[in-house]
């Protein structure tokens, strides 16, 4: 799909990110593309052209939209993205655990008066 350098740069780049934000490795991907290791790697680096299918389902395993893999979701940042990533895996936790979570992010989070 992408033909120029940068396309395949820039989506290479989202790419690793997402993969990296739903926490799986590169061989889980393969697997789960019906592709080789190799090739997840050469496409993550930029090297590897990827096709409009192979989009499809990268962004079906990610969880993400294919505007956004292809940088051509302009309302998309990259930090709305990681809210996303978090918001599904903070759903995925246990009452109890989510209320520590939360503790935390208070703990962090500055209080009025304090520097961020």
């Amino acid at each position: 799909m992408a033909d120029s350098h940068n396309d395949r740069k820039k989506i290479a780049s989202r790419l690793k990110t997402a993969r990296e934000m739903v926490g799986l490795s590169q061989y889980q991907v393969a697997k789960l593309m019906g592709l080789h290791r190799p090739s997840i790697s050469e496409i993550e680096a930029g090297r590897r052209r990827v096709a409009v299918d192979e989009l499809t389902k990268f962004a079906e395993i990610y969880s993400v939209d294919i505007e956004w893999l292809t940088g051509t979701d302009e309302d998309s940042s990259q930090d709305d993205q990681r809210v996303r990533f978090a918001a599904r895996e903070l759903a995925k936790l246990k009452s109890d655990d989510l209320d520590k979570v939360m503790n935390l992010l208070r703990v962090l989070r500055p209080t009025k008066g304090q520097k961020p």
